[in-house]
């Protein structure tokens, strides 16, 4: 009798796995890549297009997203003019808001093949309301897609008594992950003291850190080598990661190869953000104008995990995005010159197996048989064209399911409470 698959792919460029192969799903999982025909309840001649794993996205902040122009413009483009408007607006929220802003931005991603978003929740507010929505939301969406919480102290752990209790009480809600911003704190001794709480609170809860470390064009930020040697001697070795760390492309030389040996032993991750970071930095600079990014490839190449995330989505701190990661992708290797023709090919590690290896679910993640099958079918041959077009999966699966389409340019449709959904970006 022949066995028969609840998906089957057939026709399928994978990388590694030979010119045209056949993936076949089954429980939730892939049963078999191989050359041979088999059947399955539902099959798909992708006519060797790519098939990829599904994307990842390790920073953003869902509880701002689609909140541009409340209550006002962002004109200086600046960072701090973003953190004065959130102060403004996150007084005002509410559950019933952020939850309905959170479902739109999470068919977004699904439909442009993100089904991993670690997000940021403001945890200064007494009412904790963005962490309750946002772990609310986490339980709600996901059928779409995974979300992982980080408690992030978004006006700093000891610029207020209030704020180191807020962030334990985010912890015991249910927050997945620590985290701190070492860099608004009021002085370097605070910022030194904000990462050793940080350490501390994960130690009590077992729990990830996340933090944004070092978001500035200053070069005398050097709170990373802090943030790695609490890694090193707390015993948190690859539980870490350190978004944005703008100022490293200001460091001198010397002093950013000196610690690259550190990052490397601590298994720190450097998660850069290229939308938002070459965005918001550089702002004062007249010309030339920094570009605001991690010097990633350097990182890279002495044994550092780099990681992308897409940050914010029209909002106070960047008025444009549709939350795709080949968008993001598209300007790290820009901004970075991974622009050789293996760099290309390789770039996309950094959406895909180095964030997962940050996320921590590295066992269950990939094109392999046994593993949970969360696969992406490009409309395109190669990662070279992929990254030409920056468009959108043909097919999106969730653990053997296809939750997106985008078959017509008109719109993209996702599967959300057992009903196909038609969905555009606007």
């Amino acid at each position: 009798m022949v066995e028969e698959y609840d998906l089957v792919l057939k026709n399928c460029r994978v990388k590694g796995k030979g010119e045209r192969v056949t993936i076949a799903i089954k429980d939730r999982r892939i049963a078999q890549i191989s050359e041979s025909l088999v059947r399955g309840k539902e099959e798909i001649d992708v006519e060797g297009r790519l098939v990829l794993p599904a994307f990842m996205n390790m920073h953003t902040h869902l509880d701002s997203a689609l909140t541009l122009g409340r209550p006002r413009y962002n004109e200086s483009g600046t960072l701090w003019e973003g953190i004065r408007i959130w102060g403004e607006l996150k007084r005002e929220l509410t559950k019933e808001d952020i939850l309905t802003r959170v479902e739109k931005v999470a068919k977004w991603c699904v439909a442009t093949g993100t089904l991993w978003v670690r997000t940021n929740a403001d945890c200064t507010l007494e009412s904790l309301v963005t962490v309750k929505a946002l772990l609310e939301a986490k339980n709600k969406l996901s059928e779409l897609l995974d979300i992982q919480v980080t408690a992030f102290p978004q006006d700093g752990i000891l610029t207020d008594p209030k704020h180191p209790e807020l962030l334990e009480k985010a912890l015991e809600l249910g927050a997945d992950n620590v985290g701190l911003i070492p860099h608004n704190e009021w002085t370097r001794e605070e910022g030194v003291k904000s990462i050793e709480i940080a350490f501390e609170l994960a130690k009590k809860y077992d729990r990830r850190i996340d933090g944004h470390i070092d978001e500035t064009d200053d070069p005398s930020s050097r709170y990373l080598e802090v943030v790695a040697s609490r890694a090193v001697k707390q015993g948190w070795i690859g539980k870490v990661a350190a978004g944005h760390v703008t100022a490293s492309h200001s460091w001198d030389a010397a002093y950013r190869y000196r610690i690259l040996d550190l990052l490397k032993r601590a298994g720190v991750t450097i998660v850069a953000n290229p939308l938002v970071n070459v965005h918001l930095q550089g702002r004062f600079d007249q010309y030339p104008k920094r570009r605001g990014m991690a010097p990633l490839k350097q990182f890279a190449h002495n044994g550092v995990n780099v990681a992308l995330g897409h940050d914010d989505i029209m909002d106070p701190w960047y008025p444009l995005g549709i939350g795709s990661m080949i968008q993001v992708l598209f300007m790290a290797v820009h901004l970075d010159q991974w622009t050789g023709i293996n760099e290309l090919s390789q770039s996309f590690e950094l959406i895909t197996h180095n964030a997962s290896k940050c996320w921590g679910n590295e066992k269950e993640y990939g094109i392999e048989v046994g593993k949970r099958a969360n696969l992406l079918v490009m409309n395109a041959k190669s990662e070279l064209d992929v990254l030409r077009e920056v468009g959108l999966p043909l097919y999106v699966v969730k653990d053997g399911t296809i939750v997106a389409k985008n078959l017509d340019r008109r719109f993209s449709e996702v599967l959300y409470n057992g009903r196909w959904e038609k969905l555009s970006f606007f």
